[in-house]
């Protein structure tokens, strides 16, 4: 493989950025290996940052990177827990792959002698001078808590592993006309219904690609989105204009497993190419924004409460465990604040 590697921080998680000309046989490659992503406004694909990739792409290893024998071992009994528990594939390896960091970090301990003074000090000397986000440290609390649960010879008080403050941010969220030139700019039927899906029910990506036919419940007017975030079902209300869309795209294309079907029949389309289609209706609309298909779910999710729905229901629609996180989107409704006359125009 013709590429070039270096550990980066990617939105304050460390990763490997792989650099390599387009080339089909090596996309194929780079996305046999696990978490696998692609940084459209980064230009590069890039990989969690693990001893087995550091070793294949020839990157140093640092001396810490390694747990100890326990460590090692205990990481495997985690994972089988977590599998024993149903979590999903993702977390199993997100929660697994922060443990590594944390016991790399205490390698010089056995199991039971680590402490609370120990979590503090990975934070201090690992999390924040190397500048990691919170949301990475999050994780790496989440799977600490999560571990010594099952550790039965712990000098480890969990309630008192403190978390990190998080950063208060605003999601993004795009105009009512500047959503509807979007969902507008694509030519082809299919590239439409699936902006306009995300759009229309708030989807989360994923929850896109994974749509059946017999999802979309045209007698009872709703849309069936199945084992999502959390394991989770929920239904989302189909608009009228979205049925009829959705009946022209069948029409045409006649998708057999997935709704939106990749260029083979029967498979799944591609999150990539799904992503390309909104990077390409953005340029012919001429918006100067970084615009992601979150924003298309935000912009929903928002709009929802300034036409007056209930945040209860916004939470049901959107999936979300806790009002607390859809409470986040009063802060950027602009329903209320444009009734507020400025003491400027009164000068």
């Amino acid at each position: 493989m013709n590429f070039k590697a270096k550990t980066i921080l990617h939105k304050g998680t460390p990763r490997i950025a792989v650099y390599f000309e387009k080339n089909a046989a090596l996309i194929a490659r780079i996305k046999t290996f696990e978490d696998a992503c692609w940084s459209a406004s980064n230009k590069y694909w890039h990989l969690p940052d693990t001893e087995a990739n550091r070793l294949h792409f020839k990157l140093p290893l640092a001396h810490t990177l390694v747990p100890n024998a326990e460590g090692m071992a205990s990481i495997e009994t985690f994972k089988r827990y977590l599998l024993s528990k149903r979590y999903s594939p993702n977390t199993i390896n997100t929660y697994s792959d922060a443990l590594k960091s944390f016991l790399t970090f205490c390698n010089t301990k056995a199991i039971k002698d680590i402490s609370n003074e120990d979590v503090i000090c990975y934070n201090n000397d690992y999390i924040l001078k190397n500048n990691f986000s919170s949301s990475y440290q999050n994780q790496i609390v989440n799977s600490i808590k999560l571990f010594f649960k099952i550790v039965k010879d712990s000098q480890i008080e969990i309630d008192k592993i403190h978390r990190p403050k998080r950063e208060k941010v605003l999601p993004n969220v795009l105009s009512k006309e500047e959503i509807k030139a979007i969902l507008e700019a694509p030519k082809n039927l299919k590239h439409k219904a699936m902006l306009s899906m995300i759009y229309s029910c708030g989807l989360r990506r994923s929850e896109l690609l994974n749509l059946k036919p017999n999802d979309i419940d045209s007698k009872r007017n709703v849309v069936i989105i199945r084992q999502s975030k959390g394991k989770k079902d929920r239904i989302t209300p189909l608009s009228p204009k979205i049925l009829e869309l959705l009946r022209n795209y069948y029409k045409e294309y006649s998708p057999k497993t997935y709704l939106f079907e990749g260029q083979k029949k029967n498979t799944q389309y591609s999150a990539r190419s799904l992503e390309e289609i909104l990077k390409k209706s953005i340029k012919l609309v001429t918006i100067n924004k970084p615009v992601t298909l979150h924003w298309l779910r935000h912009s929903y999710a928002t709009h929802l409460l300034e036409s007056g729905t209930d945040l209860r229901y916004i939470q049901e629609l959107l999936g979300h465990n806790s009002s607390k996180t859809t409470e986040i989107y009063t802060h950027v409704s602009t329903k209320n604040i444009q009734q507020i006359k400025s003491p400027f125009d009164d000068l």
